[in-house]
């Protein structure tokens, strides 16, 4: 059973009516993208935001030394990590996001209200807990990463979230996290029957961009509108 995760949470300023989860990189935490919350909160009143940190680990890249880390890697170059892919750690953080995912549903918020996202590492537990998910989201967004190329990968994608928006956003300077990642990742989800937009920004290495912010607040209006009042009367 995935351990559960320590979460930085903004609540919503009117009635809490959606849920954005959003995962960190490789090191950061939950803290680091209080910027993307403090740029969109203002603008969707009705939504709360949860970033949840990594679990530390002892990072092969690293020397072993202990890190955040969604999963392990053995080297920071993109194409060592293709080699050797810690399927278990990538399942285990899927399984403590689903987990979050059920407290929502708890709290009162059906998961067709909830966007999940992530940068890097965050992308990649996020674009493969949309892939395999039992819960019907209101859409995924993935900057700045890939699918998680697990064991039998083929053999646990769902059709739960097929009519789902995959967002994927990827700077096409990127030297961490190449775009044909990226690129390759929006081809094998769209073969494989889901809905993915692609968008590629000029000049953007490995980091978020005012452009890709824009497109993320549109997508969140889009997928998470507010909800009309309903009288009791």
């Amino acid at each position: 059973m995935a351990a559960s995760l320590e979460t930085v949470v903004v609540k919503a300023t009117e009635k809490h009516t959606a849920t954005v989860i959003f995962l960190h990189g490789l090191g950061d935490s939950g803290i680091g993208w209080l910027f993307l919350v403090e740029e969109l909160a203002p603008k969707f009143p009705h939504i709360k935001w949860v970033l949840p940190n990594a679990p530390l680990r002892e990072l092969v890249a690293n020397g072993g030394a202990l890190t955040p880390a969604w999963f392990n890697i053995p080297s920071f170059e993109k194409s060592a990590n293709a080699q050797q892919v810690d399927s278990k750690g990538m399942v285990e953080s899927s399984q403590a996001v689903n987990a979050l995912i059920q407290a929502e549903i708890d709290g009162g918020i059906p998961s067709e209200r909830v966007i999940l996202g992530g940068f890097s590492q965050g992308c990649v537990v996020s674009l493969l807990t949309g892939y395999s998910t039992k819960y019907k989201l209101a859409g995924v967004i993935g900057c700045s990463g890939w699918l998680g190329v697990i064991d039998g990968i083929e053999n646990i994608g769902t059709e739960t979230n097929k009519q789902t928006p995959f967002l994927l956003c990827h700077g096409d300077e990127d030297i961490v996290v190449k775009p044909k990642y990226g690129q390759a990742t929006a081809k094998y989800l769209t073969k494989v029957g889901f809905k993915v937009s692609l968008k590629l920004y000029p000049g953007l290495g490995h980091a978020a961009g005012l452009q890709e912010i824009e497109d993320i607040t549109d997508f969140i209006r889009e997928q998470l509108p507010p909800q009309p009042y309903k009288s009791r009367l």
